[in-house]
């Protein structure tokens, strides 16, 4: 007997811990949430989107992002700004991760391409969204480590793939809209091919050493497509396979 009340009151002990730590983590994105919209005010001229949509809001709410960054920096996962996570790659600042969704104007129904999957998170956010998610990494342990996370946290309208994300993904196109979070010097052509009409690509745009701009192009229905710039980035080159 008194073995099984040491038990329930070590249990109860754990749950209670567990409440605390989520408590924690839940008011931690809400601060988060808090600084985006902020910033999504500060910006709102050069974006257009003054205001994110709540659809948006309420994916960054939820997705734990604690989950997405190295063991050491999850005191500083909720914090407005990148982190690196090995491989010479980063996590987005949560601001741009929310601006990116927001400018892809992602509905439930849709299916999406992303071009660099990274920790997972961005991809998180997308899945909590819309219908599907394919995405593609080219360096292969994070490419892992992320399928690895997204498995383990129940996301299972993400696909994953290894690979030279340049090309898009041509057996599941078209897509309703496909986002970039490496930058290219120029868009893709491959990308604006898998791109449905009406579809939008969110992609950051400059080479190296140049000012990258965040980019959101628009196909028409006659194939032709507009562009338009937001404000400047910082995003690692897109890196492409060795000929």
């Amino acid at each position: 007997m008194l073995r099984l009340v040491a038990q329930l009151a070590l249990a109860a002990v754990l749950m209670t811990e567990e409440s605390i730590a989520q408590d924690r983590t839940a008011a931690a994105r809400e601060r988060m949430a808090a600084e985006i919209s902020a910033m999504a005010r500060e910006t709102g001229f050069e974006t257009g989107r003054p205001v994110f949509a709540e659809r948006v809001m309420a994916a960054i709410r939820k997705v734990p992002r604690h989950r997405f960054v190295p063991p050491a920096m999850a005191g500083q996962a909720y914090d407005n700004r990148p982190l690196p996570i090995g491989d010479g790659q980063t996590i987005s600042q949560p601001y741009i991760v929310a601006l990116m969704t927001e400018l892809l104007d992602p509905k439930p129904g849709h299916a999406v391409l992303e071009v660099g999957t990274g920790s997972g998170y961005q991809a998180a956010v997308l899945a909590e969204i819309v219908a599907s998610v394919y995405t593609i990494e080219i360096v292969e342990a994070l490419g892992r480590k992320a399928a690895a996370t997204l498995a383990a946290l129940g996301y299972r309208n993400v696909i994953t793939r290894i690979g030279d994300g340049y090309h898009g993904w041509k057996e599941h196109a078209p897509f309703d809209g496909i986002l970039v979070t490496a930058a290219p010097a120029q868009v893709p052509q491959p990308l604006l091919d898998q791109l449905k009409t009406g579809g939008r690509l969110v992609i950051p745009v400059g080479g190296r050493f140049d000012v990258q701009e965040l980019v959101v192009i628009e196909k028409k229905a006659d194939g032709s497509t507009t562009t338009r710039r937001t404000i400047p980035v910082r995003f690692v080159p897109l890196t492409r396979e060795r000929p």
